[in-house]
Formats: C-alpha cells, structure tokens, sequence
C-alpha cells in the first residue's frame, strides 16, 4: 500500500512539473531563401539549445517571460521577449536576415567551428566565388594569387614568405577539399587542377602554422575549398572562356606564327529533391600555353550528394575525377629563347585521378554533433622518362563536436587515420606504405561578449615503410621509419568597440618528409636528384598580434587589418646541390627565422556613387637562415651548416631563397550603371634576391636575365563587363595589360600580354 501511495505521489508531481512548464518549438531560416538554418542557437534566460540539420529546434521552459535570443554566424542576431503560460507549446518561426557586415562573414577553417571573421584568433583571408569568376580565374591556385600575402612558386602555395620552392615535392601549405587533406600522397603535392573551382563556395585560407588542428604539412598554413550547397530553387550555371596571346616585350621571345589559343568551359547544377540535395558539374579545358611545346588538356566531374534520413541524420558521397594530359618544361633553352625547353627537359604526363568521399553528420537528442568524414583517392600519373607514379590514399576521421551554449564554449575533438601505398618509377619501382594516426582537441570559449579564446591540441605518429631498392648510382637499404610528435596552439580576440577587433596567437607546425623528398632519384635536363634516406621531419612554430578594424563611409563598409608575425622553423627541408656525382638531394639546412608585416584592406558599398568591391594588400618580410656563413671551409674540413646555406645560395647575403621581401597586390571594381561594370588588378613582387646558385650557373641567360629584371615585377590587369540579360555576363579581359616580361619561379616565363573573353550564364 505505501508503495502504491508513493507511486501515485510521484507521478502527481511529476504532472505538477509539466504543468508549470511551457513548450517553444518552431524552425529558424533565411529570410530571404527561406533554407533552414542548420546550428542557430537560441538563448532564452540562459537555456539554450540549437537546432537541427532542418532549422527546427524545441525548447522546454517554465511558465514566465523570456529574453529571447536567436544568432547564427553570418546573420544578424535577433531578439524577442515571449511570455509564456503553464501547459502552452508555442510554434514560432524566426526568419534571420543575411549581415551586411564583412566581419560578420561566416568562417570554419579556423578553428573547424563557425565564427564570424571579425571573432577568429588567427589571420584568415576568404576568397568569394564572384572575384573568381570575374576575373576568370580557371584554376585554384591562379585564383590564390588574389589573396594578400600568398603567393604561387611553381606550383607550391607560399604564405607570408614560409615556403620557397622545391620542383614537385613537398608543401608546407595543406590543401583541403571540403575539409579533408587532398595533397598527393608520394610527393605531398597540391594538384590543383582537381579542385572543382566551378563550384565554389568559399575559399579560406588560415596564415601561419595550423598542424595542431590538421596535421603534418600544414606547417605553412592552410587552404580550405569549400563546395557549394543545393538550394530549394534549381539553378543552372554555364561558363565558356577562351585566351590568346600578344607578341612578347622581347620580340625575339614569340616562337609562333599564329598565336597559342586556348578554351574551356563549365556547367554547374543545383538542386534539392525532397530531402536529397545534389550538387554536379563539369569542366573541360584546352590550354594551349605561352611557352613553346607546353599544354595541358583535361576534363573534370564531380558531384556532391547529401541525403537527409531524419532530422538528426543526414549521409552522403562526394565524387570528383579528372582525367587528361600535359606537357610542360623545367627551364628555358636559352636568353634567346625563352619560351623554347632546354634540351631534356620536357615532361609529358597523361593523368587520372579521383576521389570518393562518403560521408555522414548526426545530431545527438543533447545536440552534439558526431561527423565521419572519409576519402578514397586514386593517382595514376603515366609520364615519359621513368617519372610515372601511381598512389592509393585512404582517410577516416571521426568528429565529435559539442555546443555549450549558456557557458560560450565549444568543444571539437576527432580521431585521424590515413594510410597510402605508392609504388613509382621515381622511387626504385617499388612498393611504399605509410601510415599516420591522429587525435585532436581544440577549445573555443566566449568570456562575456567580447572575449574569444582558442586551444588546440595535436598528438600525431607518422609510420612509413621503404622496401628498400637499387638505383644507377647506389642502394637505399630498407628501413621503417616511425615517429610521434605533439603541437600546440593558442589563441585570444579582444572586441575593443564595435568594429574593432584585437587578437594574438601562437601555433606550433610539423611536417613528416614525403616519400619523393626522401627517395627521389630522376634526371632533368642534366639535373641530377639523389635519394636522401635520412632526411629528418622539420617542425616550427609563428606567432602574430594584429589589430582587424572596420569602417563605414557613407554607404562604402569594408575592414583594415594590421598584422605583425615572426615564424620559426629547425630542420628546415629543401633540395640543394651536394656535388657532381650526387647533384641536388633534399636536405635539412639547419633552423630558419622570417619576421614581417602584413595590412589588408578590404570592402564594398558605395564608392563615389557606384557600387564598388575591393580587396587588397602589402607584406613585408625579413626571411633568415639562422646559420649563414661565406667564408671557405678550412682545407680538408666538411662544409658547416652555414657555408653549406651560403655556398648553395646565389646571394652573399643572409635571405632564405626564393622570397621576394615586398609584395603588394589589389583588385577593384565598379558597376557603371546596371548593365556595365569596369575592373582593374595590380600584382608586384620585389626582386628574389636568392635562388639556388647551380641554376644560374647551368641555365642559360638566367643571370643575366636576373641582372636585367632586378626590379621585381608589377602586373597590371584590366577588365570589363557587360549583362546581356537576367543572368547573362559577358567579360573581356586584358591581362598583363603592360606586357612586362617577368619569371616568378627563375627559369620559366610567365604569360606575356594576353586577352580573354568569358561568357557566364545563370538559370
């Protein structure tokens, strides 16, 4: 009996409790599109809770009034008061508007959680897709070149002078696609022609070391591209392009009767059916290039898939292949033809390559959010002189992300497993295997209303397997190397007033050397490059303060952002000429320092009554071997570090080879009128006063060409364009519109004066 009476006791109470308790439910979305909001948080008298992968949410309060406070990154934080009775379950739907602010700008590459611009810890630049299309960018890494403080040196992506060049291996920049490492797994080379640029959503770039939030070789820094989503209304976009070429500066330089042309074309569809989201697109290009016997020839398609199984669970596939052909050259025959090969070094390749990225995101009833991210990607690269390499790379990481919303932290943690087999011609024609595990944790935390903080932490085991192989010259024994290795990162932003943001951070990097960088062995053009078998992982770290500050004038808004880093690296790693037998090995030369400054501008609105965008910027750097010495070795003693540095060097003075210490870029541009809208974009670079000293000695003309050309280069680019109708654009641009003959990796030119015309159609 007096457990049948507590029995009842209980219950009583418990519908007592319901009864005093209120029901708010509803779905938070965009104002304009209507798309649900997946991740809006909404705070009521600090309750919180965010909503679904559908922008719903329910929130279980007692009977009173409320402030109400809903926010999501890129939209303008709105607030309400409710009243609620005892028993009520209100539905209520919150249309958010899209922020005008440019420091509001969603970001995640960050710190892997969504912040607006203006909030993150570290320097962080975002390309948009519209600046890429009107200036016709048709691949990623020509499109980087329009971010202040980066630049592209054969290939390799360059952030604030913390990576030089080293012909097709290794990258202290870490490329992801979609959040995902995409870096070719025997050389740690970005192929950038296998990111779908025709479907951009955004481009980050995150400046200084990040490898505490994603690993080994993001020393440098980090380049995310991000694809874009369906949306409910289908949408169709077209793009046809077409370049040709003027006559060089140097007449004597123009090896063609009638000019190079090259073309190309995209088409990108988005859709959402029901609760099955589908992204496709597809590219082609003909590039017939500037520099004599040089092409490149390929088709691409990828697709994004997402199929949402409830409103908690949503999985997917990404595919993307890309399958062609080029040809291309490591130096110029001579000063007298410099868009002709030098004899033997040609290097023709047929390409394919593919990724296969299942996917899978699932919100908790706590509202944790559990992601799986996967990737299977294929190389198969077939080219001529014993260089064909081919690649399996296998990824899985598992992503555990909670939201405390009443305390301001966020908490994201994961686990990594990546493995890859590679077999080449250019390592033996043998079998390698490597492994890496990892485990992360990075901490986000709101202090009040204007205080962000960040930590990160990394622990991460590189295991790679060499077999061992003869070459011409010698054997590699086999060995298994294995090693671990912690990274740290740490973070602050302070809003000093509304459009005034303060931050510092501090992150260290690490990069485990690439299978090429350690076995290589290949001759080009009378270029030998040796094995280097004991070539040890370099690490680092860099450090910045800087001040991010927005403006508003009349109906023109935009930011200035003023940043002072200094990086630090040990054991750095490059390839430098050993001797005649050996000729060029990648090597560690010992610790290096680069001190510099960073200002970026940017903004849009209303400029002297046109609608105008702009974005731009200078850097200056102060790039240092620490061990720098001229002198000659005493008779019979080996090279210290320091000669070693110098002797590979063609400048007496101490700067980290091909860095230029000036830079400064900007694009602007203005619609006259509602039809007709002008451009313009300036690029300079200062002299590289350091390249490695064999070049000049073995490439023809190249000193000096070097001599001639030792004011840097400025690269002025014009365009215009014209709407033909709802959707429809027509551009025409003239770019390198001063025809100046310029060599931003020594040995090879850049384009002369050539005109494009491009044709973008929205449906």
């Amino acid at each position: 009996m007096r457990t049948v009476l507590l029995l009842w006791l209980l219950i009583g109470n418990l519908l007592m409790v319901q009864a005093q308790t209120a029901v708010l439910r509803g779905t938070v979305s965009d104002g304009e599109t209507g798309e649900p909001l997946a991740g809006a948080n909404l705070l009521a008298n600090g309750t919180g809770v965010a909503t679904d992968l559908n922008g719903a949410f329910r929130l279980e309060l007692q009977a009173g009034t409320y402030q109400l406070t809903i926010s999501y990154v890129g939209y303008q934080t709105r607030q309400y008061t409710l009243t609620l009775q005892a028993g009520q379950e209100l539905v209520q739907d919150y249309p958010l508007t899209e922020s005008s602010q440019m420091l509001q700008m969603a970001t995640v590459t960050s710190g892997r959680y969504e912040r607006p611009l203006g909030e993150v810890t570290v320097s962080l630049e975002v390309l948009q897709p519209t600046l890429i299309a009107n200036s016709n960018k048709i691949q990623l890494d020509d499109a980087l070149e329009k971010i202040p403080g980066v630049s592209i040196i054969g290939g390799q992506a360059n952030i604030r002078g913390g990576s030089g060049f080293s012909y097709g291996a290794g990258s202290r920049v870490l490329l992801l696609l979609d959040d995902i490492p995409i870096l070719q797994a025997d050389a740690g080379f970005p192929n950038w022609n296998d990111i779908p640029i025709e479907s951009t959503a955004q481009v980050e770039v995150v400046k200084g070391a990040s490898s505490a939030l994603y690993g080994s070789a993001a020393l440098n820094g980090v380049v995310n591209f991000r694809t874009a989503f369906a949306t409910d209304s289908p949408e169709t976009q077209f793009s046809l392009f077409g370049t040709t070429y003027f006559t060089p500066e140097n007449k004597q330089d123009r090896w063609w009767d009638a000019p190079p042309v090259s073309g190309g074309g995209s088409i990108l569809h988005k859709q959402k059916f029901g609760r099955f989201d589908l992204v496709t697109s597809a590219f082609y290009l003909n590039n017939n290039s500037w520099n004599d016997q040089t092409y490149s020839r390929y088709g691409r398609l990828n697709a994004q898939t997402r199929y949402r199984i409830t409103d908690r669970l949503t999985v997917g596939v990404n595919v993307n292949a890309n399958k062609g052909s080029n040809q291309d050259f490591f130096y110029w025959k001579a000063d007298t033809a410099r868009l002709r090969p030098a004899n033997g070094t040609l290097s023709q390749n047929d390409l394919f390559r593919y990724n296969i990225d299942p996917h899978i995101t699932y919100f908790d009833g706590a509202g944790n959010r559990h992601k799986i991210l996967s990737r299977f990607f294929r190389v198969n690269n077939q080219a001529v002189a014993q260089r064909s390499n081919t690649s399996n790379q296998y990824y899985l990481e598992y992503q555990f992300q909670r939201v405390f919303a009443t305390s301001g932290l966020v908490l994201t943690t994961g686990l990594v497993g990546s493995g890859s087999r590679v077999k080449a011609e250019l390592y033996g024609d043998t079998l390698f295997t490597s492994r890496n595990l990892a485990a992360y944790v990075n901490l986000e935390k709101e202090l009040g209303e204007r205080i962000n903080l960040s930590a990160g932490f990394r622990y991460e085991e590189n295991l790679l397997d060499n077999p061992g192989f003869r070459y011409p010259r010698g054997t590699v024994a086999p060995s298994r190397e294995q090693e671990a290795k912690p990274v740290f990162r740490l973070g602050a932003n302070y809003q000093a007033a509304d459009f005034t943001y303060f931050r510092a951070s501090w992150g260290q990097g690490y990069r485990f050397p690439s299978v090429a960088e350690k076995f290589i062995y290949t001759n080009t053009g009378g270029f030998l490059v040796s094995p280097s078998p004991f070539l040890r992982s370099e690490t680092g770290w860099s450090a910045e303060v800087a001040v991010k500050q927005g403006f508003k004038i009349s109906n023109f808004q935009g930011f200035l952002d003023l940043a002072a880093f200094y990086t630090r690296y040990s054991d750095m790693m490059e390839f430098n000429f050993v001797d005649l037998i050996t000729g060029f090995r990648s090597v560690n030369i010992g610790g290096t320092e680069i001190k510099g400054l960073e200002l970026v501008l940017g903004g849009r609105g209303q400029l002297l009554g046109l609608p105008t965008t702009f974005t731009g910027g200078y850097l200056w750097i102060d790039p240092r071997f620490l061990e720098f010495d001229t002198s000659l070795p005493v008779p019979g003693e080996p090279f210290t570090q320091g000669q070693a540095n110098a002797n590979n060097s063609s400048s007496d003075e101490d700067v980290l080879k091909y860095r230029s210490r000036n830079s400064f870029k900007f694009d602007l541009e203005s619609e006259l009128g509602k039809s007709f809208s002008v451009g313009i974009a300036g690029n300079y670079a200062s002299f590289q006063e350091a390249i490695d000293a064999p070049l000049e000695f073995f490439v023809r003309g190249l000193k000096d060409f070097r001599q001639r050309y030792s004011n840097g280069f400025f690269i002025l680019d014009l365009r215009a364009a014209y709407r033909l109708g709802e959707g429809r654009r027509l551009t025409l641009l003239l770019d390198n519109a001063l025809n100046q003959t310029y060599s931003v990796r020594p040995g090879l030119m850049n384009a002369p004066r050539n005109i494009s015309v491009r044709l973008d159609w929205k449906l």
